[in-house]
C-alpha cells in the first residue's frame, strides 16, 4: 500500500454529501457551500463546519436558525460558484439564478431547485472545533424531481457522485429505526 501524508487523511472519508446552507439577515437571504456535514441521530440531529471565516456565519449566530439544501449532480457548476464568492458583496441567490421560496419554521429560505431542504434551529456552537450543532425542525423534498444524485467533495476540488443504490433494508430491518 502507497503512504499518504495525515494532511490527506480527510479526502478519504470526506462525510455526506455536498450541501447549500441558507441564513437570512434582516431582508437579505444568503447561501454558502458546505461540504464538512454529518447526522448525529435519528432525530434530525446534525452537524456541520463552519466558523466566523464565512460571510454567513454572523447570521446564523445570531438568527441561531439555517437552512440545509441539498443540491443534485446537475448543480455542481453553481455549488462551486456559490462556494467560491462571498455572500459579503455578491447577491449569490440573483448570481446563480436560485429561487428562495418561504419555509415553515425559520426565516431563511428554502432553494426549490434542491431536492431536499432542512429547516434547521443552532442547538450549539462547538467553536473549538468549527462546529455547528443543529436541529431539523422542517423537512421537505421535491418528489418530482427526476434527479436525485448526490455530490461528495473529496476536498482536492473532485467531487464523487453517488451510484446505483443497493438495498439491504430486510437484512437491517433490526437495527433501523421505526418508520424509517
Amino acid at each position: 500500500m502507497q503512504r499518504l501524508p495525515i494532511e490527506k487523511a480527510f479526502t478519504l472519508i470526506e462525510p455526506g454529501p455536498v450541501v447549500l446552507v441558507t441564513t437570512r439577515s434582516g431582508a437579505k437571504a444568503n447561501v454558502m457551500t458546505i461540504t464538512w456535514t454529518m447526522v448525529m441521530g435519528f432525530s434530525g440531529e446534525l452537524a456541520m463546519t463552519t466558523g466566523p471565516w464565512n460571510h454567513s456565519y454572523a447570521a446564523l449566530e445570531a438568527t441561531r436558525e439555517c437552512v440545509i439544501a441539498i443540491p443534485t449532480v446537475d448543480m455542481i457548476d453553481t455549488v462551486v460558484g456559490i462556494g467560491t464568492c462571498s455572500g459579503r458583496d455578491t447577491d449569490k441567490f440573483a448570481k446563480f439564478h436560485l429561487t428562495a421560496l418561504p419555509a415553515t419554521q425559520v426565516g431563511a429560505p428554502l432553494i426549490a431547485e434542491c431536492l431536499a431542504n432542512i429547516e434547521c434551529r443552532v442547538v450549539d456552537f462547538v467553536e473549538r472545533h468549527g462546529i455547528v450543532v443543529l436541529q431539523g425542525v422542517a423537512v421537505h423534498l421535491d418528489e418530482a424531481r427526476k434527479e436525485r444524485r448526490m455530490l461528495h467533495a473529496v476536498g482536492d476540488g473532485t467531487f464523487i457522485v453517488d451510484g446505483r443504490k443497493i438495498d439491504r433494508r430486510e437484512m437491517m430491518r433490526s437495527k433501523l429505526p421505526a418508520g424509517v
